[in-house]
């Protein structure tokens, strides 16, 4: 049984297209997998505190309450095999509630090191990982694009390289062009979940 992450930092949250996407598909395609769902967008993480800071500085500061939710962020990240993050585009990069998330994730000596050289090395490990991102113009390469390469390399901090990108664009230029956007990243994101199974 395959365990799927399904995690959506959008302010619509379980309403994004990206999410009801993904969740058909995830329902369609991989019917036994044991599925977490998340809404961090309508339901927001809470920034990291004085106290996480303090814990994570400080050499033997490891306070269990101060590093709570961020240990069960990461230990739910660890346990999946499939990971879905549906995000929007927001000022060209992520939105504050995938930002948050993160922050809780991407944690030295627990999701990262550093080797002798000072590169940052993933303790996560790699799983297949889909990022479904949404944006109000036709299509990518209109503006700049920041979430890409910084997602991309936050993912591998945390030792995830299997990452694709499916952009829904045009989500604001009326009913046909969303329906468009939909039926393209329907058909992307179906291939490569099939070529996975």
């Amino acid at each position: 049984m395959t365990r799927a992450l399904l995690l959506s930092f959008s302010p619509h949250g379980k309403a994004a297209q990206t999410f009801k996407l993904a969740r058909a598909l995830l329902t369609d395609l991989v019917p036994d997998a044991q599925v977490s769902e998340r809404d961090y967008g309508s339901q927001a993480l809470p920034a990291l505190t004085r106290e996480y800071a303090t814990a994570l500085t400080t050499p033997g500061g490891l306070n269990a309450d101060a590093m709570a939710l961020s240990e069960q962020l990461i230990v739910e990240l660890q346990a999946c095999e499939l990971l879905i993050l549906c995000t929007p585009v927001h000022n060209f990069t992520v939105p504050a509630a995938l930002k948050a998330w993160i922050d809780h994730v991407v944690r030295i000596h627990r999701s990262f090191t550093l080797n002798e050289q000072f590169a940052k090395v993933g303790l996560l490990g790699d799983r297949r990982t889909f990022v479904l991102v949404s944006s109000g113009n036709a299509r990518k390469g209109h503006e700049p694009d920041f979430l890409t390469p910084y997602l991309t390399a936050i993912l591998a901090t945390v030792g995830i390289h299997s990452v694709e990108f499916i952009y829904l664009g045009a989500m604001v230029r009326g009913e046909a062009a969303v329906n468009r956007a939909l039926e393209q990243a329907h058909r992307q994101l179906s291939a490569a979940i099939s070529a996975g199974l």
